[in-house]
């Protein structure tokens, strides 16, 4: 039976003044019955029904999305209208990663486009995929000749997560470095944020065992990046983009091209599914940088954990620089305050003696967009386009193999534009980049692949600031390859043996482990020289040998803040770690003999019974394994599978 429905397009008339003046809400006369969309694989179908779309996981709901659509100053009309779907085939993702945790990545989705016009004939299209692992979505205006200036006002993409869900999200803060506790209410660990406005990605699971993933990719120039709002009703989620500068909207409207808005991911399945997606990557556009060959991921050796001001010092620098020499590690990053070098010696002299102990010097860099008034130095470097020009070819021409850049301002289009401006020049001088301080991953990695990592996450840095990780680091670590690692490289700076400021209770293979189960292409080791070269040889000889890229990731078992296990296979070796996320002993599922060789070298790094020597370092035989691991509280172990 046919029958009238109100499409939550939610499109509203604004008129050119000086404030924008909600008219009217537009609603959509549907004249069809409920469609149903399905994935290629099966698994996952999209419901398009009253206006409203419902995901489903093998037939079980997994979110509904109440509301679509976007707000400008010039698209409307009271008869916005469904006109047709249109099946547009199959998309297949089949491309190289430089680095991250799959160097091939393949996918496949069929793709659906919503065409929608309002009354006076503009057109809104919604273009949908339905990927075999989740589902992405993102808005496109066409260009019509009888629009000028048109300007991006908001967004009405809604989620609907019924109180009660479980569900992992950190609250909102421009340097994504929170935590995520579990919830079961859109109203729960909102203390300070009133507003509760919530940050990329959310995980939910809806159904027991099935899990949704919610964060977004494909941003470009004329972008904001988005967060979530649910302070109207904590059930309701809305999607919401950060400010977009007017000057880069007129860009875009000069033009005359079409609007593609940022991509909507929802990576949906089992946990595995969810830690072994590369669906982020997939909806984002292919490398813009031809050559390659040059970006080599590495291991680097980190002085900011140990000495705060210790960039500032090149005898300290040397440390370093002979810790990586020792242990074989390709990179030193030398960090803020590095153009205050004292007793007379410069960034070049410590770059030379790098340079003559055949290690790879990466710099420092402020952004000068967020920390500024009493922020470390250099500042005000890369701003200008003339400047970064000027400082990345200095960079280059003294050796300077990359470049961590600090303390951006959030998620506004000025953010997103200054982020790229930055990737492009320093690929052009043949700089990687890691960005501290900074915005979520939403695949750049794939786009520029001299970003090599990305801060975006309450790291190992914080045992210098405040006593919280302490209590909170064990729970917080078996949370984060399900929530913030999914998205791409996270420069956590694991491995501590030692104490900062403020102690660890971690054991030392739980830190062990977190060299493997979190990704990074660039993975800093932050503890002092003397900590690292006073372990067991064997200990010495893994981080010489420690891969920061993987053919192949997979999880092994887990659940988020109690445990994870991951295994990552790098040419014919595999790395499997697992960590215990909770206070007392644990055991853990460790279920690889399924999918890795009998015939196999291991060492198994694990946790001893003895406080004066911590260490338990076994050679066993795969069929010797048990198909679980009892880990001490806090505790965690390391196989290396040759």
């Amino acid at each position: 039976m046919q029958q009238q429905c109100c499409m939550a397009v939610l499109l509203f008339i604004a008129m050119k003044m000086k404030h924008f003046i909600t008219l009217s809400l537009l609603c959509l006369n549907l004249c069809v019955s409920a469609q149903i969309f399905v994935s290629p694989n099966g698994r996952l179908s999209l419901e398009q029904n009253d206006g409203e779309f419902t995901l489903k996981y093998q037939n079980q709901q997994v979110i509904d999305i109440p509301q679509v659509g976007l707000l400008t100053n010039k698209r409307g009309g009271n008869g916005l209208a469904l006109k047709e779907v249109v099946k547009n085939g199959e998309v297949d993702a089949d491309y190289m990663m430089v680095s991250g945790k799959r160097l091939h990545c393949t996918n496949t989705a069929n793709e659906y486009t919503f065409r929608y016009v309002d009354e006076d004939g503009n057109p809104l299209h919604l273009i949908v995929r339905l990927y075999n692992d989740g589902l992405a979505f993102r808005y496109l205006l066409p260009h019509t000749e009888n629009i000028e200036e048109e300007q991006l006002v908001g967004e009405y993409t809604t989620y609907r997560i019924p109180e009660g869900t479980r569900r992992w999200v950190q609250k909102w803060v421009d340097s994504y470095e929170g935590f995520f506790p579990l919830t079961t209410s859109g109203t729960e660990h909102s203390e300070g944020n009133k507003n509760r406005h919530w940050g990329y990605p959310m995980l939910i699971e809806p159904t027991e065992g099935v899990f949704a993933f919610i964060t977004e990719a494909g941003i470009e120039r004329m972008h904001s990046a988005s967060s979530l709002y649910n302070d109207s009703n904590p059930e309701l989620y809305k999607v919401t983009p950060d400010a977009v500068d007017t000057a880069a909207q007129q860009r875009y409207s000069s033009q005359n091209a079409d609007y593609l808005s940022p991509w909507r991911v929802i990576i949906v399945g089992t946990l595995n599914d969810v830690v072994a997606s590369t669906l982020v990557n997939d909806v984002s556009e292919p490398s813009r940088i031809a050559d390659t060959d040059w970006i080599k991921p590495g291991v680097v050796s980190w002085i900011y954990w140990a000495y705060n001001h210790g960039s500032n010092d090149y005898n300290i620098i040397c440390k370093y620089v002979d810790m990586a020499v020792k242990l074989n590690l390709p990179y030193v990053l030398i960090d803020a305050e590095w153009d205050e070098m004292k007793d007379g010696k410069t960034i070049e002299d410590a770059i030379r003696y790098a340079k003559e102990h055949g290690i790879k010097p990466l710099i420092w860099y402020n952004s000068s967009v967020g920390w500024i008034n009493g922020a470390p130095t250099p500042l005000f470097r890369l701003n200008k386009s003339e400047d970064r020009e000027k400082e990345f070819a200095w960079c280059e021409s003294i050796g300077v193999a990359g470049v961590k850049i600090d303390f951006f301002s959030g998620d506004n289009q000025m953010n997103m534009e200054y982020c790229i401006d930055l990737l492009e020049s320093a690929a052009r001088h043949h700089l990687l980049v890691n960005f501290h301080g900074a915005t979520l991953p939403r695949g750049w990695q794939r786009t520029y692949p001299n970003l090599l990592s990305t801060e975006a996450v309450y790291g190992a840095e914080w045992y210098n600031n405040t006593p919280t990780l302490t209590t909170r680091a064990a729970s917080h670590n078996a949370t984060l390859p399900f929530t913030r690692n999914v998205v791409g490289s996270m420069d956590y700076t694991p491995c501590t043996f030692s104490d900062s400021q403020h102690p660890h209770i971690t054991s030392n293979a739980h830190e062990l482990a977190l060299t493997v189960l979190f990704e990074s292409a660039l993975q800093h080791l932050a503890d002092k020289p003397e900590s690292y070269l006073s372990q067991p040889q064997e200990v010495q000889d893994f981080f010489s040998s420690l891969p920061t890229v993987w053919d192949e990731t997979r999880l092994v078992s887990g659940y988020p803040g109690e445990y994870a296990v991951i295994a990552r296979r790098n040419g014919k070796t595999w790395y499997v770690a697992g960590i215990n996320g909770t206070d007392d002993s644990k055991s853990i599922p460790l279920p690889i003999k399924d999918f890795i060789s009998v015939k196999r070298r291991i060492t198994f790094f694990a946790d001893s019974e003895n406080k004066s020597q911590p260490w338990s370092i076994t050679h066993p035989k795969l069929s010797q394994l048990s198909d679980s691991v009892t880990c001490q509280p806090r505790g965690g172990f390391v196989l290396v599978i040759q």
